[in-house]
């Protein structure tokens, strides 16, 4: 039988902490049950372990309890990182133990997934140094400004690289366990854990759900008002080349530092913020996807609409049916099924009053 090792950190805990762990220990253990009504064997034996013999969270109104130090367990085969809180700094010194011990099993040869934000610690260890990562997408600027080594993508939901895991945000964990548990297991057992705790499978992407706020985390304060300017002039197209002159830096040096401080080039920059615009627009207003588009200076729908999907994970119109409440009322009223409805409604009301 395989070792699950769900850990518990020391203090650094948050009620995402606790669903993370109960998540895990639940899915796995329903994975395991399934085995056995299938007359198969359990695969794994899972245990909460951490560095303490109690984990208070959200001042004391929850404690988890390892059942385990890890100090006592030797070998494991699978370590799942719960979601941390946002002081991560703080996160890296307290946890020192907890990293070493992470790093020591999987150079024996055990995969690690984190949830969420906790990606940091499993950064922490250097072991996804020049690999891929995701984590929320809140955390994407701090978690690039203290893990430049790692090629974050905060876009993806699910990474797995060299028996490394990482997933996006919040209660997307439950897509990564899905995921870890047809790996494990099978499709079936997957499907059948999908079913239960009603999951969709395969997610791909968290950028549906993504907000962009500007990456701002960085000291560059040229770079800073470059930034603010491109967001007031969401309108116009805005060049490389006319800002670095507007900045009075060379081209090449000011495109160099743009990248170095947000990540993305001017041009990637700018689209993000008219594209958060335009979800905005969608989400609070009865305007066409034409008036938006036109509102943040683009004027190929074609380009627009792929520009778009590739940036929110849905097409504009996908996206306004998802999120736009009036647009959603609309379309029910405007569906077979409501139609019938309204109309035997009025059927059953006219013939009341005759009866009368």
């Amino acid at each position: 039988m395989k070792h699950l090792t769900i850990i518990i950190p020391a203090g650094q805990t948050n009620l995402y902490t606790i669903a993370g762990a109960v998540g895990a220990y639940e899915m796995f253990s329903t994975a395991n049950e399934y085995c056995t009504e299938t007359g198969k064997r359990q695969l794994f034996k899972i245990e909460l372990a951490g560095t303490v013999q109690r984990s208070e969270v959200y001042k004391g109104a929850f404690a988890l309890i390892p059942q385990r130090l890890i100090t006592s367990i030797r070998k494991t085969d699978l370590i799942i990182i719960p979601s941390l809180v946002r002081d991560f700094q703080k996160m890296a010194h307290q946890e020192e133990a907890l990293i070493g011990w992470i790093k020591k099993q999987y150079g024996k040869g055990a995969e690690v997934a984190s949830m969420c934000t906790g990606a940091f610690m499993l950064a922490s260890s250097g072991l996804l140094n020049g690999k891929s990562c995701s984590t929320h997408w809140f955390a994407a600027d701090a978690f690039r400004t203290m893990f430049p080594q790692v090629n974050l993508q905060a876009d993806k939901l699910i990474t797995d690289e060299n028996g490394l895991y990482t997933n996006g945000g919040a209660y997307s964990f439950l897509n990564l366990l899905l995921y870890l548990v047809e790996k494990y297991y099978d499709r079936q057992t997957a499907v059948l854990c999908s079913k239960i705790f009603q999951v969709e499978m395969d997610r791909q992407t968290q950028a549906t759900f993504t907000i962009f706020t500007g990456q701002k985390f960085h000291d560059d304060e040229l770079i800073r008002q470059a930034q603010a300017y491109i967001e007031r002039n969401v309108s116009e197209k805005i060049t490389v080349e006319s800002l670095a002159a507007k900045f009075a830096v060379g081209r090449r040096q000011f495109d160099r530092r743009f990248v170095k401080a947000t990540g993305n080039t001017p041009a990637e920059y700018s689209q993000r913020v008219k594209i958060e615009i335009v979800k905005r627009l969608l989400e609070t207003t009865p305007k066409t996807i034409s008036e938006v588009m036109y509102e943040v200076g683009y004027t190929d729908i074609n380009a627009f609409r792929n520009l778009f999907k590739k940036i929110a994970g849905l097409s504009p119109v996908e996206y306004k049916h998802r999120y736009n409440r009036g647009d959603v009322l609309q379309t029910t009223s405007r569906s077979p099924v409501r139609k019938r409805v309204q109309k035997r409604a009025t059927i059953g009301k006219d013939n009341e009053r005759k009866s009368k």
